[in-house]
């Protein structure tokens, strides 16, 4: 169960970015998905450390000002280990859209550090490196 239950999690996460069909991305959604203090880290070609709300605001606007269209991201591979209470996820992912009119893809590595908590998993930690 505890797999599926971080599958469900982990697609959501991914969705939080997604505004293809004109809809909505929903980047608040991170911070019901993260621990309220969790780390995000941006391994290269910059490396940055962001804050829950850090990370959210320039996505936000990124994804609602009209820069950024038809974009989703999504998970091509993982690897996930369990123990206990924690897990942590190893992934290749995918993205695409349209950034300033012009098509944008990319793809690269993320790795998502879990808790259980009384309300199901979130999302502790996470990394991830770019690639063009």
């Amino acid at each position: 169960m505890s797999k599926s239950e971080i599958d469900l999690v982990t697609t959501e996460f991914f969705g939080c970015f997604d505004n293809r069909g004109g809809r909505a991305a929903d980047v608040d959604r991170i911070r019901r998905l993260m621990l309220p203090g969790g780390v995000i880290v941006l391994t290269g070609p910059t490396f940055t450390v962001y804050t829950v709300e850090e990370f959210i605001e320039p996505r936000r606007r990124l994804l609602t000002e009209g820069r950024l269209v038809e974009f989703s991201e999504w998970e091509t591979s993982e690897r996930t280990e369990i123990a206990g209470d924690i897990a942590s996820r190893f992934g290749e992912y995918r993205k695409s859209g349209v950034l300033d009119g012009e098509p944008y893809e990319g793809g690269g590595t993320k790795t998502i550090q879990f808790v259980r908590t009384p309300e199901g998993w979130r999302i502790a930690a996470f990394s991830w490196f770019d690639r063009p």
